[in-house]
C-alpha cells in the first residue's frame, strides 16, 4: 500500500467557509479580481443573506497554468453571506443593467459582539457594505472552470 500524495489529487471545487476574521483572508485572496454583471448581486432582506455570482479568477491554479503553459482559467463561484441585517453601496448604478463590476478587495472590520462590517471595494470607486450580526461567508465554486476571456493574469495599475 502506497501513502496518497498531493499530486495525485483530482482538483475539485472549492468550498470554504468564514466565520472568524481570520478565515476571510484566504477567501478574498481568492475572488480578489472576480467579476460580475450587476444582476447577479442579491440582497435577500428577509433571509438576511446577501449573494453574489461571481467569474473568480482561478488563483489557485496560476502557477501550474504557468508552469504547463496552458490557459489561464476562471470559474463561476456563489460568494454568500449571512447574518445580513443591512447593505449599503456607494458609485453603482443599480438602473444599468449591462454593466459588469469587477470585485478587488473583501474585508471585514468587527464589532461589538460578533457583529461587524463587510466590505466589497470594487473597480471604478464602487463599494459595498454589508452590516452583519455576526461573519458567515461561503465561496463556493459551482461550475467547471473555463478558459479566461482575456487569457492573461489580472493586473492592477495606479
Amino acid at each position: 500500500m502506497v501513502d496518497a500524495r498531493f499530486e495525485d489529487a483530482d482538483e475539485g471545487p472549492l468550498r470554504l467557509m468564514a466565520q472568524e476574521p481570520d478565515d476571510l483572508p484566504v477567501i478574498a485572496a481568492l475572488v480578489q479580481d472576480a467579476v460580475f454583471p450587476i444582476d447577479e448581486m442579491r440582497w435577500e432582506k428577509r433571509q438576511h443573506r446577501f449573494a453574489l455570482l461571481l467569474n473568480r479568477f482561478r488563483w489557485e491554479d496560476r502557477e501550474a497554468a504557468d508552469r504547463e503553459g496552458r490557459p489561464y482559467e476562471r470559474v463561476r463561484s456563489l460568494l454568500v453571506f449571512e447574518n445580513v441585517l443591512a447593505v449599503r453601496s456607494q458609485g453603482i448604478d443599480r438602473s444599468d443593467k449591462d454593466v459588469i463590476l469587477s470585485l478587488l478587495s473583501l474585508s471585514f472590520e468587527p464589532g461589538g459582539d460578533g457583529a461587524g462590517r463587510v466590505e466589497l471595494v470594487l473597480a471604478g470607486d464602487g463599494a459595498v457594505e454589508l452590516q452583519v450580526e455576526a461573519l458567515d461567508a461561503v465561496l463556493k465554486d459551482v461550475s467547471r472552470p473555463y478558459r479566461a476571456p482575456s487569457g492573461h493574469v489580472p493586473e492592477h495599475r495606479d
